[in-house]
């Protein structure tokens, strides 16, 4: 048997093809936080930017090295934008400029988001545009999918550490509801002090890992333990579990959460209090129940013979 011959590029992926099965190929993308809000609040002391930086950097060389047909997209997620920083699968993207060309963007990135966040003033560290970057990366899937019958097994991983924004509930709902149609796994790693519910979520109904590591400092062995395996090798690992999940909603009147509420029987909205009509599809509602018992439900004694 003759071996395929190595003089031109695509014989070296037909041989990569012969030795890696399609199933052990992944496109993983990844969505790194970058609202600045968040990066320069006082309880991320023990994790700065640019620690976390590298951390990032060595868990994605390490992915790339796992197959040399992986591929790796990075999405920053700012508080007013999200855009591409960074494609592995991108022409003149070479191993020694991984590091150097994310680090480029993402420095144009910040200084775009922060300009862009000058007009507006923020209380705390607010949230970032997770629903956005969400929406990027399924995009960037589907246009994966659409190119041809054997493509990479796609994933995505959110590095969050923003609080969630009740505003962005439908969105990130219908996101998250895309991916598990597509078959999609939303991988999660919380930098925050508190968990995400959309997150928590996300990876429940994907079928992810959802993880909030207790050691900051050692990230790239959280990273590299957890999420560095393809989706073929996770049926034998024994990952993480959620020990449970936040499934409370946000009301779409005033954008807060909440443990009940009214939902319209068309369109699905939820509300805090009862209105008369909804918001969002216009439809009639009734009126609403009282707590006094009604008639029907009470016992009705039988005369006695």
């Amino acid at each position: 048997m003759s071996c395929p011959p190595f003089d031109n590029n695509s014989g070296v992926l037909e041989w990569a093809n012969l030795r890696w099965p399609q199933h052990d190929v992944s496109l993983l993308m990844v969505l790194i936080d970058a609202n600045p809000f968040f990066w320069s609040a006082a309880n991320t002391t023990s994790l700065p930017f640019s620690k976390f930086l590298s951390h990032v950097v060595a868990f994605l060389n390490s992915v790339l090295l796992l197959n040399q047909l992986n591929q790796v997209v990075v999405i920053a997620t700012g508080f007013n934008t999200c855009d591409y920083v960074y494609d592995s699968a991108a022409a003149g993207a070479l191993p020694n400029q991984r590091a150097e060309s994310l680090l480029q963007k993402l420095v144009e990135f910040v200084v775009k988001d922060e300009q862009l966040g000058k007009e507006d003033s923020v209380d705390g560290i607010g949230s970032s545009l997770l629903s956005g970057s969400l929406s990027m990366a399924l995009c960037y899937i589907q246009r994966v999918f659409r190119s041809g019958p054997h493509h990479p097994q796609p994933r995505i991983l959110c590095l969050h550490g923003s609080p969630d924004g009740p505003e962005q509930y439908v969105a990130i709902m219908n996101a998250i509801f895309s991916a598990q149609r597509s078959m999609v796994p939303i991988d999660s790693c919380l930098l925050g002090a508190q968990h995400s519910a959309f997150l928590q979520q996300a990876s429940y109904i994907t079928g992810g890992v959802y993880l909030k590591p207790q050691q900051l400092d050692g990230l790239f062995q959280y990273l590299s333990t957890v999420f560095a395996s393809d989706l073929y090798s996770r049926n034998f690992l024994q990952l993480p579990k959620p020990v449970g999940v936040d499934f409370r909603a946000s009301c779409f009147c005033h954008k807060n959460t909440i443990d009940m509420g009214y939902i319209c029987s068309v369109c699905l909205s939820i509300f805090c209090k009862h209105h008369k009509n909804c918001s969002t599809c216009g439809s009639v509602f009734g009126q609403a129940q009282t707590n006094a018992p009604s008639t029907s439900n009470q016992k009705r004694k039988t005369p006695e013979t």
